[in-house]
Parts: C-alpha cells; sequence; structure tokens
C-alpha cells in the first residue's frame, strides 16, 4: 500500500498521543477512515475523563521522524506489502514500527530463540549451535539482543554463508541495548535485520521489554526456549507464542539447575520437548497454525475485534469494570448491549485515560 505524506505523518502522531495503543489506534483507523480525521476526532471521544486532551505536537513529529532517517532507519506501517504476515496476525500487534535492515527476512520460516541472561556456558554454546543449524537451513532466527542466549542466537545466525536473524529491542531504533552488544546490533542491522517500536531516542524501560517479547513471538510460526528460571520474560515470551497459536519448545536441562526449571515447567505444560535443531525443523516444516505442543493455547473469543462500530452508541460499562482484568467477550455477555457497543464504549475509557489493555483480550479501569 502506497501512503502519502501527510498521512504517514498522521499515523504516526495519532500512535504517538497520549492513551494511544495498538487496539485504540487501529479502531480510530477504522472509524474515522484515515489517521488525520482520527486526530480530529480525539478531544471529543475523549471528554468523558475531567482532562483536556491534546494530540501529540506536530514538531515533536517532526524531529521524530528526522532522527529516523539520521538513524539509517525507515518506518513501517502495518498495512504495508513489508510488513510481517504472522506479526499481523497476533492481538495488539504493533501498527508501526522502525526498522533498518532485510524486511524480506520477515517473510521466512522464523523461529524465535529466547532464554536466560546469565545463562550457563553449555546453553550458550547449545544456543549458538542450534542458531547456526537452523540458519544454514534458511530458518531465520528471531531473539531480543540481550546478554546470554538472545546474544548467541544472533551469533549463530550470522555465521552462516547467508544471515538469517532478526533482532528485536526494547529502545528506540538508534539506541544500544545492552551497550556491549553496539557491535552485534550493528552487524544484525547489516546483514540482518533490525525492529523497534519504541520512538528513536527512547532507552529501554521495564515496561517495554513484554511488549518487546509480543513482537519476537508473533514473528515466528514457534518459540524455543533454550535455557530460563521459573520467572523469567523468556516464559512471557512462550506464552504470548502459546496465546497466538504458535509452536512452543523448551530444551530440557537438569532438575538441579535453577536456570533449567523454567523450560521443564513448560514441557511440564505442553510445550515440545526439543533435543536437536532437526526436531526443530520438523515442527516448524509446513507448519500451519496447528502447533503440537498445547502449552498456552490460543484463546477463543465471542466476539470480532475488526467488527465495524462506527454507527454504535458506547454501552454503559460502569458497573462491570474495575480494576481486576476481565475479558472483552464476558462484557460483551453481561452488558447486553452488542460487542460494537462495548468497543466503543472501551476505545472512549481508553482515550481518556480510564482503561488498560491486557493480554489475552482482557481490560481493566486504570485505578
Amino acid at each position: 500500500m502506497s501512503l502519502s505524506q501527510d498521512e504517514a505523518f498522521a499515523r504516526i502522531r495519532l500512535l504517538r498521543s497520549p492513551n494511544i495503543g495498538p487496539v485504540s489506534y487501529a479502531q480510530l483507523l477504522r472509524r474515522f477512515g484515515g489517521a488525520e480525521q482520527a486526530i480530529d476526532a480525539l478531544p471529543d471521544l475523549a471528554s468523558k475523563g475531567k482532562r483536556q486532551y491534546r494530540a501529540a505536537p506536530k514538531d515533536g513529529i517532526e524531529r521524530e521522524i528526522a532522527e529516523v532517517r539520521k538513524a539509517g532507519a525507515r518506518y513501517l506501517f502495518h498495512d504495508m506489502a513489508e510488513y510481517p504476515e504472522l506479526l499481523g496476525q497476533i492481538e495488539s500487534a504493533p501498527p508501526i514500527v522502525t526498522i533498518r535492515g532485510d524486511a524480506t527476512l520477515a517473510a521466512k520460516p522464523c523461529v524465535a530463540m529466547v532464554g536466560a541472561r546469565n545463562a550457563s556456558a553449555a546453553a550458550v554454546k547449545l544456543a549458538r549451535e542450534f542458531a547456526h543449524a537452523l540458519a544454514d537451513e534458511g530458518v531465520v532466527v528471531v531473539s531480543g539482543l540481550a546478554r546470554g542466549i538472545d546474544g548467541s542466537a544472533h551469533l549463530g545466525a550470522l555465521s552462516v554463508s547467508k544471515p538469517a536473524t532478526i533482532g528485536v529491542i526494547a529502545s528506540g531504533i538508534d539506541i544500544a541495548y545492552p551497550p556491549q552488544h553496539s557491535d552485534l546490533q550493528e552487524q544484525i542491522a547489516d546483514e540482518g535485520l533490525l525492529i523497534a517500536e519504541q520512538p528513536p531516542g527512547t532507552e529501554p524501560r521495564g515496561s517495554h521489554f513484554p511488549s518487546r517479547n509480543r513482537i519476537i513471538a508473533g514473528l515466528a510460526a514457534g518459540t524455543l526456549v533454550v535455557e530460563a528460571a521459573p520467572k523469567s520474560g523468556s516464559l512471557i515470551t512462550a506464552r504470548l507464542a502459546g496465546e497466538s497459536g504458535r509452536e512452543v519448545m523448551a530444551i530440557p536441562g537438569s532438575p538441579l539447575d535453577a536456570r533449567s526449571q523454567g523450560c521443564n515447567q513448560l514441557i511440564r505444560d505442553g510445550a515440545v520437548l526439543v533435543q536437536s535443531p532437526e526436531d526443530v525443523i520438523e515442527l516448524m516444516s509446513g507448519f500451519e497454525g496447528q502447533p503440537r505442543s498445547t502449552f498456552r493455547e490460543a484463546e477463543s473469543f465471542d466476539y470480532d475485534p475488526g467488527e465495524d462500530f462506527s454507527d454504535a452508541e458506547p454501552a454503559d460499562l460502569a458497573s462491570l469494570l474495575t480494576t481486576a482484568p476481565v475479558g472483552v467477550d464476558e462484557l460483551i455477555r453481561q452488558s447486553d448491549a452488542g460487542a460494537a457497543s462495548v468497543q466503543m464504549a472501551l476505545l472512549e475509557l481508553e482515550i481518556s485515560g480510564e482503561l488498560v489493555r491486557h493480554a489475552a483480550g482482557r481490560v481493566s479501569l486504570s485505578g
């Protein structure tokens, strides 16, 4: 799809405006037909809140675009032909990302490889060997450029004659994180593909990493956890992959090593046990959205999030919403107002800063 400069500018401005996330962004575009019209409507939609609403300032977007160009990057919008198809299928897919490198890599078979930052020497070696073997077979290795397993996976995929790796970062496209991986990040941008959701100049914060993890899981048909503790970002990535109907795989480890307990737990909960790159390739061959793993299977919803609600009156959800997350499908059932009216009410609440969206189609009051 070819975007006019004005519409592209307005889309960036819309997404950078307060309280606009991927879901509300998509709903606004559907409702108003274009980003400029959506921006004009924001103050009225947010009128239920007690604060005056202001969209992102134009001069700030101009500075952002200049910084993207300075970094040698470009924008990729959700409806462009190059936008990764699998990523576009997940809930809350990022509507705009900035990229450096070869965007066609995301159209090839992709496997995400994640694991512990403080990984054991054996696991680091294993990640590098698995990634090398997968890339040598034409499988693109996706990871997050963190220390330990992530970095080793990228290095392994870069060591073949035709490097095949995608790095997803939690910072802006012009920020190297962690700093010791600055050379690796530059190599991925030169020989593979580097993706960032945050605006340029953004330093990574804790809240950015789960967002990054959903992109890692969304790009790939399957996620392989090499080594992970029971409570780690790697397990979040695996959960997101399972909820999106993707394959979840794990390499087993010693029950005496805390860094293996996360993988063993995943296998116990339904992830597929893999012991060689060939196991991964076999699972991914001809993958058509029916994973063998039963770990956190995709949620089923009773509503269509893409439904047209341009003429809907917002439902009254005051008595149904609290600070505890609840499924949108449950709100539809209990409100008796219809999906379109519920979506309209949620959109108004989100723009006014009163609503928080969670994974698996759940929402809550912001508190």
